[in-house]
């Protein structure tokens, strides 16, 4: 369950007290109202999801090192630090691919994984964090996959007044690895992204709007292919 909805859930209840043992049974009392309504953890996938937590924290590092060299003019400094960066790299590296090794060697996650990385545009890592981030993947509806990537836009209106739609919530985590692939997919890897990007810029949208778009758009064909069971095709599929 998010955080986000405990907290509604305490406000439904005018609950404003909050220590350990307040939290504790407030959680239970959520979990209880809410039950079956939510997915039991894939036990296989645990393993995965501490390694790549790890590899994004590595990359967090990766842009400490890089924001610090921006200040460094002694060159012995600097390549101290350019070691660093590269020997984190490779330890990311390394990571990915016992994440991606660990997927494979399981018949059903390494089809699911396969299918992810068929969509032009998403490469190993951005597969790595769908699957990980996202086990529901294949079993949500175009609408429910963007929500919970934090990449659906939601209405902001109240009788005549058209608020602008602004995106809210769902995994962080995966939305950073969706927004990342898309900057690369819709100017170079995907088609189907280049062109929507073009189409609402020239349409007057800003960059980074269009940009979400585009990772909205890289989730559904992700959620696309599993469901369907077939690689990613840039045909339409005919009946």
């Amino acid at each position: 369950m998010q955080p986000a909805q405990v907290r509604a859930f305490a406000g439904v209840r005018l609950r404003r007290a909050k220590n350990d043992s307040i939290d504790a049974k407030l959680i239970a009392a959520c979990t209880a109202v809410f039950d079956g309504h939510a997915e039991a953890p894939n036990e296989r996938l645990v393993p995965c999801a501490d390694r790549l937590t790890f590899i994004e924290q590595i990359e967090e590092d990766i842009a400490r090192a890089k924001t610090r060299l921006e200040h460094i003019r002694e060159p012995r400094l600097r390549r101290m630090v350019m070691q660093d960066i590269t020997r984190l790299k490779a330890r990311a590296k390394a990571e990915l691919a016992r994440i991606a090794n660990t997927l494979r060697a399981d018949d059903e996650l390494g089809h699911r994984f396969e299918l992810v990385l068929s969509v032009p545009g998403i490469g190993e890592r951005t597969a790595v964090a769908i699957m990980v981030r996202m086990p529901e993947i294949g079993r949500l509806s175009r609408e429910e996959a963007a929500a919970l990537a934090g990449l659906a836009p939601f209405d902001d209106d109240s009788g005549t007044r058209r608020g602008q739609r602004h995106i809210a919530g769902g995994r962080a985590r995966l939305r950073r690895s969706l927004y990342a692939a898309a900057l690369a997919a819709a100017f170079r890897w995907n088609q189907a992204l280049i062109a929507l990007y073009r189409r609402l810029t020239d349409a007057g949208k800003p960059h980074k709007a269009a940009l979400v778009a585009c990772a909205r758009k890289l989730i559904v064909y992700a959620n696309t292919v599993v469901q369907r069971g077939t690689p990613w095709s840039a045909e339409p599929k005919r009946t």
